[in-house]
C-alpha cells in the first residue's frame, strides 16, 4: 500500500475523531470533557473535507464545534459547581455495559449485511419527486426560504437560549465570589 499525503490526513483526522471520543468518555472533569468533544468534531470536519463534502464540514464547525460546544463550555463555566465536580461515578454502569454492548452487536450486525448486499434496499435512499435534483440545493433552499424552515429554526434558537438563561439562573449560587 502506497502511503500519500491524503492517507496521512486521513489518519490525522481519525485520530483526532478517535482519541477526542474516548477522551470525551474517559474524563472525570465535565470541563475536559467539553475541550475533547471540540477536539473530536473537529476531527470529523476534518473527515467531511476529505471526503468533498464541504456544505457539512462547515455545519460541523459553526453548528456543532461553534455553537453546541462553546454553549456547553459556557454553561459549564457558569455553574461553578459542576466544575468542582469530582469522581461522581454511577451506580448503573453494568446496566450501561449490556445496552452498550447490544448496541454494537446491532452494528456489527447490520454492517455484515450490508456487506453481504441482502440488506441494500435498507440503507437505500428514496427517488426525488420533482423540485431540485440535488438533495443539498434542495436542503438549502429550504433552510432560507421563509415559507418553510427558517421560523421554527429561529424560534428554537431563541427557544435554546431561554432555556440556557434559565438554567444559569436557577443552577447558580446567590453568593457572589
Amino acid at each position: 500500500m502506497e502511503i500519500t499525503i491524503e492517507l496521512l490526513v486521513f489518519l490525522v483526522f481519525a485520530l483526532l475523531t478517535l482519541a477526542g471520543g474516548l477522551g470525551v468518555v474517559l474524563a472525570r472533569n465535565l470541563f475536559r470533557a467539553a475541550l475533547l468533544l471540540l477536539l473530536s468534531l473537529f476531527g470529523v470536519a476534518g473527515l467531511f473535507v476529505l471526503l468533498a463534502a464541504p456544505f457539512l464540514a462547515a455545519v460541523q464547525v459553526l453548528i456543532y464545534m461553534g455553537g453546541i460546544t462553546i454553549l456547553i463550555i459556557f454553561a459549564v463555566m457558569l455553574t461553578r459547581g459542576m466544575v468542582r465536580a469530582r469522581n461522581v461515578f454511577s451506580e448503573q454502569w453494568d446496566l450501561a455495559a449490556i445496552v452498550s454492548l447490544a448496541f454494537l452487536a446491532l452494528v456489527v450486525y447490520l454492517l455484515w449485511q450490508l456487506q453481504q448486499g441482502s440488506s441494500a434496499a435498507l440503507f437505500a435512499a428514496p427517488p426525488p419527486e420533482g423540485g431540485l435534483e440535488n438533495p443539498i440545493a434542495a436542503l438549502g433552499a429550504a433552510l432560507v426560504d421563509p415559507a418553510q424552515y427558517m421560523l421554527p429554526f429561529e424560534v428554537a434558537s431563541v427557544l435554546l437560549a431561554g432555556a440556557l438563561i434559565g438554567a444559569i439562573y436557577i443552577a447558580r449560587d446567590d453568593e457572589v465570589e
